[in-house]
């Protein structure tokens, strides 16, 4: 099941919300690093494993999947029971994947507490009244009262946008149907449904995310997750990429590599191309064109190489008049 959060938290499976938030509070304040100054790197390991084990406890969704799959399921991509969160994405791609993204730990406590901003009052670690259960001494930048407890941010959704290599080279607008529940001003439940758009730019890569701000779920105390979508790349036909330029493989024979080839293509904004290559073709020969790859994001008029690499075909027999004929015309 790989860590066990409720072990770190020093609870019980069935423990209630409040048993959660003691045992956070009186970890927390154990192992903060400021309180700790002689042995900080092991605190910081603690105070972020306790850290981590109430944000997964604390929230049911996380909770439930936790329980259910483990941490391994919690971090990976195992679909969620219908707990919080966007309930649905209509990406074409069926319903979205849950996946876990702990969060920084100073941020868990700081909402807790009521302390954003703020920082130890060092007067208050030598005296021991101020770490009971229900008290932690904080001095605040700037001065001010201190609030506790107060509304926490739901981990963000993230869902894979696949795009073809033909919308990240010229650019594309996608629409994005969600469904997601929120309060009417009763203060009731309601699901729905939004069209978010999507513009895509051109050369963005693999992994560019977009982020909508608090579109998850509404929930009572929880401050709605952000959605994100995360550039995924369709596998091409023809051309591959690497970083900025594009590579496409040509087949030809063994005739054509010794006497010339002309390589034509359409480009992914459906120009025709006519390269013609004299030189000698060797098996790690590559045909470099300058300025037809993808646009490159920060300078948009500017592209990266088209990279032409080739896949000779050897004959798989000769007679002994061809070997002789090709000896005497290399010279051999």
């Amino acid at each position: 099941m790989g860590v066990d959060y409720y072990k770190i938290l020093q609870v019980d499976k069935n423990a209630k919300d409040e048993d959660l938030k003691k045992a956070y509070r009186k970890l927390a304040m154990k192992w903060h690093p400021d309180k700790n100054p002689n042995n900080k790197k092991q605190a910081e390991a603690k105070f972020k494993e306790v850290s981590e084990a109430y944000e997964v406890l604390s929230d049911p969704q996380k909770r439930a999947v936790y329980d259910q799959y483990g941490e391994e399921g919690l971090k990976g991509q195992v679909p969620p029971p219908d707990f919080g969160g966007a309930s649905y994405f209509s990406t074409g791609n069926g319903p979205t994947a849950f996946h876990f993204n702990p969060r920084n730990a100073d941020d868990i406590f700081a909402e807790f507490f009521g302390t954003r901003g703020a920082g130890f009052s060092s007067s208050l670690f030598g005296d021991s009244s101020f770490f009971g259960d229900d008290a932690f001494g904080f001095r605040e930048s700037g001065g001010g009262s201190m609030k506790y407890g107060g509304p926490r941010k739901a981990s963000p959704i993230e869902n894979r946008l696949p795009c073809s290599l033909e919308e990240l080279y010229k650019g594309t607008s996608k629409k994005m149907k969600i469904s997601r529940d929120i309060a009417d001003t009763s203060g009731k439940g309601m699901e729905v449904e939004e069209i978010l758009t999507i513009d895509i730019k051109p050369g963005w890569k693999k992994g560019t995310k977009i982020t909508f701000p608090e579109k998850g779920n509404e929930q009572p105390n929880v401050i709605p997750a952000d959605l994100v979508f995360i550039i995924d790349e369709k596998p091409h036909s023809v051309f591959t990429r690497d970083g900025n330029d594009l590579i496409v493989t040509q087949n030809i024979s063994l005739v054509e590599a010794l006497t010339g080839y002309t390589v034509n293509l359409t480009t992914l904004d459906g120009r025709r191309l006519n390269i013609p290559v004299n030189n000698v073709i060797h098996p790690s020969y590559e045909e470099v064109v300058q300025g037809e790859g993808m646009p490159i994001q920060k300078e948009p008029t500017k592209r990266g190489k088209l990279r032409i690499k080739f896949n000779i075909k050897f004959p798989t027999r000769l007679t002994a008049e061809q070997k002789a004929g090709i000896k005497k015309l290399l010279g051999y």
